[in-house]
């Protein structure tokens, strides 16, 4: 398939036409010789792979007007030899600098299956059976000609095969049966290996193989670029001794056709020594060629469609925020095992009148699966999206091979993509290739979860033409490459690249049931990427990778110091060299920056998004606040403190509790402070703070680890130990290593409307601190949670030590309508109290014993 880096093409042309001006038409093209290189050619371009990482740099762009295929390296004069389709009987030879000469030969008809042996013959396959034999070895005295023809012993439907150094003989992988063939090149005999375990139940062209020194054979598919490995194939005699695996993987493309030096090392990965050994920035497990090897999982599960869909982004990073909140306030976490069944319908791959999302979900695809509903609804509450469903295909166990999200928006593409914001919250982008489906150019990305788990991704959204008779398939890396317009948007991802082409192409499928496919809008990979990011302190620290050979980059993009601020254009040029690259950008502290990677050939951007955790307004109190405003830290924190950035001033009139929150990251993970003894920070403003630390394993909200501090006008520093944090629940002491949020509550004072003013800043985790305890209300009151008391409620406080204690409850008239003996243990309690028949009112009550006393006020509802 023809690339479509044109202003890449251009520059490389411009480039190409000078140097034959000044140097190729003085001197003969130069051989490749034995490099550790693969050739991938793709039509009439070339691509230099290193098949350790799958990383292919495109080398030769247009390197004649017609298709070069059935391409083999010739160990007898070290250029690579081709077939050329137009005009007919030709052969090529290519040097180094991708110069072509053509060679008329009798008799030689186009091939696109060839490779050359260690003596210089080129034997290339006429047919199912047939191949012809071409002697390319310089000292020879038939160089040059068509030496024989030969009948194989059996028909064979393949697309490439190499010679193998350890035995001289002819391997290839047949399409359809995957099975390995060893092909004597004296004789025409063919030897049935059998199936390739790899590559069970696939469907794909095998359009380039090659072999390294050691006689591994290495086999690339057409659709998805993937490159797989037979290990010492010349001692294989059946799918029994066959050791095969996932190697690197790399661009797709319809018309692939490999050459390699058979005799060059690739480098292998050790998949358990933490280092990487083969070059490709990727370590041990990272590695798709330590799949299932050692401790490495085959496939890891995947995450489910009910979180997907909403990665962050500067216009709804506040709404993004407060649905991660709502969901850990209201304890909302989907169960894949509870979840809605789904079932084929009657209706499945039909063409019908009133076409639902439901209609392009693909059924069967997914083998030993089963269907769950997964949607996450309240996408449509706060993104362009008008509706929405996911599904995820789940194994018995209740684990996610797969997940389909589809959002249908109007006017415009949905606003979020996986790829964009991921990197910044501890997610990589292993790699970004094109994939082909249907012979049309989509985009696929690997990425590692920052739980080490490996989905593989595609995005592409649908819009009806304009007459609405057939859809129009767009498919790009870039948001603003879309059109603007109404789309059915599909997010796919899967546990391996396989299931991801599947459901991909399903999808398509069931879309052109419905309505013809008109056309196909697609945009290639960014061959410049962000592979993974960090951002902390004011610097960001990129590790980029190049395709292309990119001696420089430009970055353009939109900072936000802080959630009020407004944004500040940033615009940087930073040298590379080489393909992996770490670079260092002093951004000062943000709080968001979304910016653009380009590339000097002007090929497809990288777009990137970075969000700190925000602080906000809970979404009840945001009807009671005149004024939130958030500025940066004055204090540089030091390597014992987990800093928490910016500062917060907050004003209200309200009559009831009002908050606000700093999730700890944009996404709302959770975060381990457990190495951390107390959280510090500097606050005045009215009344009473509670501060709570919202924990995932803490399933109720009054459970939630809090404490109580009185605020003054005057700023003051408060600490506070963890250890004194108050919660009913267990798992409280079991170390603070699931952090999401800090709240902050400025509490009532009896109903009456006020004006409460909360400023919070330098707000820090250290290792080592000393609590500020006359501050902590909690030390000597009681905390009532709820109040309002339903039917039951809990009252917390701290004990001096073990004592027998009286409770007792009293109406408004003085009358005690309640009492109970407790016995308490030093340090925190709980106080469990049910209302039984008592009326709807105000009560007061009273903990005692003869040296101390806790009282209150309870209001029934």
């Amino acid at each position: 398939m023809k690339k479509n880096y044109l202003q890449l093409k251009y520059f490389f042309c411009l480039t190409f036409i000078f140097l034959v001006s000044t140097e190729v038409l003085a001197q003969a093209s130069e051989p490749f010789n034995c490099v550790t290189e693969a050739y991938l050619f793709q039509s009439n371009d070339v691509y230099a792979q290193n098949l350790a990482s799958g990383i292919a740099t495109l080398d030769g762009i247009d390197i004649d007007p017609s298709v070069i295929n059935g391409v083999g390296y010739n160990p007898a004069d070290g250029y690579i030899w081709g077939s050329l389709k137009s005009p007919s009987n030709t052969i090529v030879r290519i040097g180094n600098n991708y110069e072509v000469t053509k060679y008329t030969i009798n008799n030689a008809p186009y091939s696109y299956v060839g490779d050359v042996n260690h003596n210089g013959i080129y034997y290339l396959k006429n047919g199912s059976s047939g191949l012809y034999k071409i002697d390319l070895d310089p000292s020879s005295p038939t160089y040059l000609t068509n030496i024989g023809t030969m009948t194989l012993s059996q028909a064979i439907t393949n697309h490439d095969w190499a010679f193998n150094a350890a035995d001289n003989m002819l391997y290839t992988v047949e399409k359809y049966s995957n099975k390995l063939y060893k092909i004597n090149p004296n004789t025409g005999n063919v030897e049935d290996l059998g199936e390739i375990p790899i590559l069970s139940g696939l469907n794909y062209t095998y359009g380039a193989v090659y072999f390294d020194v050691d006689g591994n054979f290495y086999i690339s598919a057409n659709q998805t670029g993937t490159v797989y490995v037979v290990y010492g194939v010349q001692n294989v005699n059946s799918s029994a001794d066959m050791v095969s695996n996932l190697f690197a993987f790399g661009p797709a493309s319809s018309q692939n056709d490999g050459a390699r030096c058979p005799t060059a090392p690739v480098p292998q990965e050790d998949c358990t020594n933490g280092v990487d050994d083969d070059g490709d920035g990727l370590v041990d497990c990272d590695d798709p060629a330590c799949s299932g090897v050692a401790s490495c999982p085959e496939i890891t599960p995947i995450t489910s469609g009910n979180n997907g869909g909403l990665e962050s982004n500067n216009r709804l990073s506040h709404q993004i925020n407060q649905r991660n909140l709502n969901r850990l306030k209201s304890n909302y976490k989907f169960d894949r095992a509870a979840a809605k069944r789904v079932f084929k319908r009657p209706t499945y791959g039909k063409k019908i009148s009133n076409i639902t999302l439901w209609d392009f979900i693909p059924m069967d695809i997914l083998q030993g699966t089963s269907v769950i509903e997964s949607s996450p609804e309240d996408l449509a509450d706060i993104t362009n999206a008008v509706e929405v469903l996911s599904v995820d295909y789940i194994t018995p166990n209740n684990e996610g091979l797969g997940t389909i999200l589809v959002l249908k928006t109007e006017n415009s593409v949905y606003e979020h993509t996986k790829h964009i914001c991921d990197r910044f919250t501890g997610s990589e982008l292993l790699s970004v290739s094109n994939m082909e489906i249907n012979d049309e150019v989509f985009i696929k990305s690997i990425v590692k979860r920052p739980d080490g788990g490996i989905e593989y991704v595609a995005s592409f959204s649908v819009a009806e033409s304009e007459d609405n008779t057939s859809y129009i398939v767009e498919s790009h890396w870039n948001l603003d490459k879309y059109s603007n317009k109404g789309f059915y948007n599909f997010q796919i991802w899967a546990s391996n690249i396989d299931d991801l082409y599947n459901l991909s192409q399903e999808v398509l499928r069931l879309l052109s049931i419905q309505k013809s496919i008109s056309s196909y809008i697609s945009s290639e990979a960014p061959p410049v990427f962000v592979r993974k990011a960090n951002y902390y302190s004011g610097k960001i620290d990129l590790e980029i990778v190049s395709t292309i050979g990119a001696t420089t980059i430009s970055i353009d993009g939109n900072k936000r110091g802080t959630e009020t601020s407004t944004a500040e254009n940033i615009q940087l040029n930073i040298d590379l060299e080489g393909t992996l690259n770490n670079v260092m950008l002093d951004t000062q502290n943000l709080y968001d920056f979304g910016f653009r990677i380009s590339n000097e050939f002007d090929a497809t951007p990288d777009d990137l998004f970075l969000s700190d955790g925000t602080w906000g307004i809970d979404y009840s109190s945001e009807p009671f606040l005149s004024n939130f405003t958030v500025t940066q830290n004055t204090e540089d924190f030091g390597a014992d403190d987990l800093g928490v950035e910016r500062n917060i001033t907050a004003n209200f009139i309200a009559d009831q509790d009002v908050s606000i929150y700093r999730s700890l990251t944009p996404k709302f993970e959770q975060v381990d402070v457990s190495d951390y003894n107390s959280l510090s920070f500097l606050a005045k403003g009215t009344g009473q703070l509670k501060v709570m630390l919202l924990r995932e394993s803490i399933s109720s909200w009054e459970d939630q680890p809090n404490i109580t501090i009185n605020l003054s006008s005057t700023e003051k520093e408060h600490i506070i130990l963890l250890s004194d944090l108050i919660s009913s629940a267990k798992q409280v002491n079991n170390g603070f290593n699931d952090i999401k949020t800090l709240f902050f509550t400025l509490l009532s004072d009896g109903g009456l409307t006020e004006n409460k003013t909360l400023e919070i800043g330098n707000v820090k985790f250290s290792k080592s601190a000393s609590a500020s305890v006359d501050d902590i209300v909690t030390k000597n009151n009681v905390k009532v949670m709820p109040n309002p008391v339903g039917e039951v409620t809990k009252l917390v406080f701290s004990s001096d030590m073990n004592s027998k204690l009286k409770f007792e409850v009293y109406n408004i008239f003085g009358k005690q309508v309640h009492k109970e003996t407790y016995n308490a243990n030093a340090g925190n309690n709980t106080l469990v109290f049910k209302r039984n028949n008592l009326a709807v009112g105000l009560y007061f009550f009273k903990i005692y014993s003869g040296t101390k006393t806790w009282s209150g006020k309870l209001i029934l509802k």
